[in-house]
């Protein structure tokens, strides 16, 4: 079975309001399981697309600093 994890990311978040993108990102770290890492990694993917350099160097100094912790 091919799961196109990407569309279905898209699919279950197309008229999703700020608060109902929260409460799925709030949701999956909450249940702790590896299989949302996924669809948290479709919602960075899709955020990391349309920042500017700027916030892509100030996300990825946060990432970094955070695994030095």
């Amino acid at each position: 079975m091919n799961l196109d994890i990407r569309q279905a990311v898209k699919n279950n978040l197309v008229n999703a309001s700020n608060i109902d993108v929260l409460n799925t990102i709030n949701d999956a770290m909450t249940i702790s399981e590896e299989k949302v890492l996924p669809g948290l990694g479709v919602l960075f993917e899709l955020y990391w697309q349309g920042a500017n350099d700027e916030e892509r160097n100030r996300i990825a100094l946060t990432i970094a600093n955070s695994m030095r912790q």
